[in-house]
């Protein structure tokens, strides 16, 4: 007689059950579903065609204040046991931790889900292989028949969906399920056998939000000829322009900075600055887990807290830190339903939708009023402290000469301290929610270029 095959809720209470009763005092469990497709072109041919379809499920069992958190992709009965009773044997030998727990009845009442709002994180209209070549195709072409491109990179199209489940022993049970669509081009333009390259793309939860293929190639090609003739910046202290496809590392490290687990291990730079000032007063920063359409919105966050907006900086003050039950419980504060968690490790606070708002000047206007700086488009490399908040980066771009782009700039370092560059900072109002982590143009001042 055929065993009973598992449904995903049937695998998630077998593991917590069983480890129960051999011995754990409270166990949490996520299940992941995903699957998708990606295709590569290059010069009008399918270079790279690959689909997936992965399945993993992750248990974390507490024995007391001993923890273990073990993985699988197995959904046989035996071997869901087993997994269970080794997980609670490994727990059992495990050092103690006095902070880390899962939410109890009161917290998950203290923090509903809002199960009645939609936040548009799942477009059910799959397209088929012929649909995403066509997306590549098209952005490629557009690339391409700009006037200087000679080569191209690739074209690259795919979609995706997935599904996690969470349950905890005290009796939550979520499920959430998102999708995205992403189109990307990368192009070469010669000139006196020395080599640009360039790229632009889209990635949206919904298809029909995508920017259009040939605007997004046509830009590729823009950026990519803009960058022919680059020369090395002449060394000294400029105001620096971000464009917004690098602006945003700049959130990332305002994030990174007031992390509740940096926090609580004394890591950050701000560590003492709750409440305080800590960015120039234009500076507005928001995590919003409730954003349509938005690629990290969710309704509850990795330990079934229900979420909510959430002001980070207001007017360049710090507001609060990100947290999940555990930095919350070393802090003495309360949760900020920001924990997320993989398979198998346990929670830690971040981010979902993390956005610095816009400020009142245009892009043009900021460049307007600088005589000589640096307009960024592309950085590599990274020497960052979050300790000390020192920072250097490898950065490329445009010289800004009395108020517009002139020569194009390559192989510069820009470095400065966060601390004081959080303080000058002033954000133009060209945001788009591109991705999960949003930003718009933003000029810091006075920071060292090094070039020739």
């Amino acid at each position: 007689m055929c065993a009973k095959k598992l449904n995903d809720t049937d695998i998630m209470n077998l593991l917590i059950d069983t480890a129960l009763k051999n011995g754990a005092t409270a166990a949490d469990c996520v299940l992941s579903r995903s699957r998708g497709v990606s295709l590569t072109r290059r010069l009008g041919k399918d270079e790279n065609i690959e689909r997936y379809e992965d399945f993993d499920t992750g248990l974390r069992v507490f024995v007391g204040n001993k923890i273990a958190s073990v993985s699988t992709n197995e959904s046989s009965e035996s071997s869901i046991k087993d997994v269970a009773c080794r997980a609670v044997e490994m727990a059992k030998i495990a050092p103690e931790d006095q902070f880390s727990l899962i939410a109890d009845q009161e917290t998950l009442l203290e923090f509903p889900i809002n199960k009645n709002l939609s936040i548009d994180s799942y477009d059910d209209n799959e397209p088929n292989i012929d649909i995403i070549r066509q997306r590549a195709s098209e952005i490629e072409e557009a690339a391409l028949s700009v006037k200087g491109i000679t080569n191209s990179d690739g074209a690259d199209a795919s979609w995706g969906e997935g599904e996690t489940l969470l349950m905890t022993s005290n009796g939550f049970l979520g499920s959430s399920k998102k999708s995205n669509h992403s189109i990307s081009v990368v192009v070469i333009a010669e000139k006196d056998g020395k080599m640009e390259r360039d790229y632009d793309y889209s990635s949206k939860v919904f298809a029909q939000d995508l920017k259009n293929p040939q605007t997004i190639g046509a830009e590729a090609a823009k950026k990519t000829l803009a960058r022919m003739g680059a020369v090395k910046p002449v060394t000294g202290k400029y105001p620096v322009i971000f464009d917004p496809r690098v602006s945003r590392s700049i959130a990332s490290h305002f994030a990174s900075a007031i992390n509740g687990s940096a926090i609580t291990r004394k890591t950050s730079f701000l560590k003492d600055m709750l409440e305080e000032k800590v960015a120039n007063a234009s500076i507005n920063l928001v995590d919003d887990p409730l954003l349509k359409r938005g690629l990290g919105s969710r309704l509850f966050d990795g330990e079934g807290l229900g979420t909510s907006k959430q002001t980070l900086i207001q007017d360049g003050v710090l507001q609060q830190w990100l947290l999940d039950l555990s930095s919350a419980k070393q802090l003495n504060l309360k949760p900020t339903g920001n924990a997320k968690r993989g398979i198998s490790g346990p929670p830690s606070p971040g981010t979902t939708n993390l956005t610095l708002m816009n400020g009142k000047e245009t892009p043009e206007e900021l460049i307007s009023n600088v005589k000589d700086g640096l307009y960024i488009t592309d950085m590599i490399g990274s020497s960052i402290s979050m300790v000390t908040g020192d920072y250097s980066r490898g950065a490329s771009g445009f010289w800004i000469k009395n108020g517009q782009l002139s020569q194009p700039i390559t192989e510069a370092t820009i470095a400065g301290n966060l601390k004081e560059m959080f303080m000058t900072i002033i954000p133009a109002n060209d945001l788009d929610y591109n991705q999960s982590i949003n930003c718009p143009t933003l000029l810091i001042e006075g920071m060292t270029i090094a070039g020739n």
